[in-house]
């Protein structure tokens, strides 16, 4: 049996989001969520998670999850078999990026969390199709579950995250970069360079699917990590 494989949901998300792969791997192997909500930074929440999680996993993070996958690679690359990175990004925030978070900040603190939630995660982040509705609604169930406090919370965290760039560049264990093709959030381009960052990475784009591939491809998100997790441990030099 291989390592246990951890994922770790995206922001206001939880295992629901990765309900169709927990269905199909967990037959095949061990298979957990980590929550990343204890903490208000990044370095907290994978601080925390650390000492939950097993002696040596492979890691799954899609979107924040991802770049809480990144911290957890940082700190402890010696217990990371194997990362997979979905729909996620390396980079720090800008100042101006930073500052556009803020009115959906607003909106929550003043009893608005669901019209912050749909500025938030924009129907055009997603896939054009007729599932687009269900898993947009998907999103708003989980996050809606959570409140305004974490929301506040995750977004906080969200603006003051490290640059991961040096940590990609060093990473030893077989990566997988996956994106939806369709990714209005973090897009294509975007895991491109990701990938040349990190040596030997596969990159994985998933046609008809955009920001939440897990959800809107299900089938495809799964086979890639099935074969992701089935390639041999070889720890680059």
């Amino acid at each position: 049996m291989s390592e246990p494989l951890v994922f770790l949901p995206g922001m206001m998300c939880d295992a629901r989001l990765f309900a169709p792969q927990l269905a199909e791997l967990s037959r095949e192997m061990v298979v957990s969520v980590a929550p990343i909500t204890q903490g208000e930074t990044i370095e907290e929440i994978a601080s925390g998670l650390l000492d939950a999680l097993p002696a040596k996993f492979a890691l799954a993070g899609l979107s924040m999850g991802g770049i809480v996958a990144m911290e957890i690679l940082r700190r402890a690359p010696d217990r990371i078999t194997r990362i997979a990175l979905m729909d996620t990004n390396a980079l720090a925030e800008t100042p101006q990026s930073s500052t556009a978070y803020e009115p959906f900040i607003t909106k929550a603190r003043s009893g608005q969390l669901p019209q912050a939630l749909r500025d938030f995660m924009k129907p055009d982040f997603l896939a054009a199709g007729p599932g687009r509705i269900a898993v947009l609604n998907a999103f708003f169930e989980m996050a809606g579950d959570f409140g305004p406090d974490l929301f506040v919370q995750q977004i906080r965290a969200l603006q003051r995250r490290r640059d991961q760039q040096p940590t990609l560049r060093k990473c030893k264990c077989p990566a997988m970069v996956l994106c939806g093709e369709e990714d209005g959030l973090t897009p294509v381009k975007r895991h491109r360079f990701m990938a040349d960052l990190i040596p030997y990475a596969e990159l994985n784009i998933i046609t008809g699917a955009g920001h939440l591939p897990t959800l809107e491809q299900p089938r495809a998100v799964t086979a890639a990590l099935r074969a992701w997790m089935a390639q041999p441990v070889v720890l680059r030099a």
